[in-house]
């Protein structure tokens, strides 16, 4: 069972991610607040979002460290990986320990240790038979996810996929397409803004991130509007 004051957190988190679902809401602000409330509920050391875009290619889309971030690319460009099992596949995929998956996926196994990850933890985001991507949680030390934490890591996956999927049906495929690649397009320009500012301030990117989110939510702007208008010269940060 989980303490009072964490039931309170997860609480807390559903309700500020209920309360983000308004009719003009951004599928990239949701995401990102889900992923960093995830490594404080969970005591993770990172997290992402993978989402199949329109042709059916892996993306991450939002994570909460370039290492994190670093990782999950990694697995695209090998195809294969705990984050990618899970999004294709829509089953949890959970690895305790890293080391027990070197012979299975290597390529992850080495890309893993070397960015200082022990154990992962992935969740489909899927409804009914329609699976969208993967919640991905990565930690330090290894160790299995207890059956608490799973469930309720599960819960805020499936918050995710209902955000994307808000007022569609599965079977409105096309709108549903256009929701997601109008995130990753909001990513592309977030990617181009944190490379941007990093450079300027001689900065590393996870500052330059902080910084644009950070100004995002100080103004309540959507952060892919921050990033457009440092990549435009309107803001300096």
């Amino acid at each position: 069972m989980m303490a009072p004051s964490r039931e309170h957190q997860l609480l807390g988190t559903f309700v500020a991610l209920a309360d983000s679902l308004v009719d003009d809401f951004d599928v990239v602000d949701v995401l990102q607040r889900l992923v960093d409330e995830c490594i404080v509920l969970f005591d993770a050391s990172a997290a992402g979002i993978l989402l199949l875009s329109p042709t059916r290619q892996l993306e991450v889309i939002v994570s909460t460290s370039e290492r994190s971030e670093l990782v999950e690319l990694m697995q695209l460009r090998v195809g294969a990986g705990p984050c990618v099992e899970a999004a294709m596949t829509g089953e949890v995929v959970s690895v305790d320990d890293i080391d027990q998956i070197a012979d299975r996926w290597p390529a992850f196994a080495a890309d893993a240790r070397a960015s200082g990850f022990s154990s992962i933890h992935a969740i489909p985001l899927r409804l009914r038979d329609s699976t969208l991507g993967s919640l991905n949680l990565l930690r330090d030390e290894p160790g299995a996810l207890n059956a608490a934490d799973a469930a309720a890591a599960q819960a805020l996956a499936d918050i995710a996929t209902i955000s994307i999927l808000q007022q569609r049906s599965v079977e409105e495929a096309e709108l549903a397409q256009a929701q997601l690649q109008r995130a990753l397009d909001s990513r592309v320009v977030i990617e181009q803004a944190k490379g941007y500012l990093a450079q300027r301030s001689n900065i590393d990117m996870d500052e330059a991130f902080t910084r644009i989110r950070t100004r995002a939510r100080s103004t309540e702007t959507r952060i892919s509007d921050v990033a457009a208008d440092i990549i435009s010269g309107r803001l300096e940060l």
